[in-house]
């Protein structure tokens, strides 16, 4: 019983990989609907995800072509940064699990980057990453 456990995990191994890696569909597409780069916001604002070839479903959601957003907040992904594991949550990462396409957002006064990312059902960037421009805000609180 052992050995056959061993071989149906060897023969699964390759499958499992092919999955992990697979490429978002040619045509997908990650970006921030509003506010635009530049613009000048009060807080708290509201943040419109846009998306094009990929269906947003919630995590653990494992339907192929689909995933669910991120939002780096004052970072950007850097270009070759190693992005195999899952994306951790962070007060400068924020993750969008339950499939949400928007966010109201309370940041400081001054200037502001916002990204996405898109994850998997396991929170993983696939290879290449979908990622959107970055955009730069200035925050004015009242």
């Amino acid at each position: 019983m052992k050995s056959l456990i061993a071989a149906l995990a060897i023969l699964a191994a390759p499958a499992l990989a092919l999955a992990e890696s697979s490429p978002w569909p040619a045509d997908a597409e990650l970006y921030i609907v509003s506010p635009k780069d530049g613009d000048t916001v009060s807080s708290p604002f509201r943040v419109v995800f846009g998306v094009k070839g990929v269906a947003v479903r919630p995590a653990g959601d494992e339907t192929p072509g689909s995933g669910h957003h991120h939002l780096l907040i004052d970072r950007i992904v850097p270009a070759g940064e190693d992005l195999q594991y899952s994306l951790p949550a962070e007060d400068s990462l924020v993750h969008f699990g339950k499939g949400q396409t928007a966010v109201e957002l309370r940041l400081p006064s001054g200037p502001h980057t916002l990204q996405l990312i898109m994850g998997d059902a396991n929170h993983i960037p696939h290879d290449p990453p979908l990622v959107s421009e970055p955009i730069r805000v200035i925050v004015r609180n009242q």
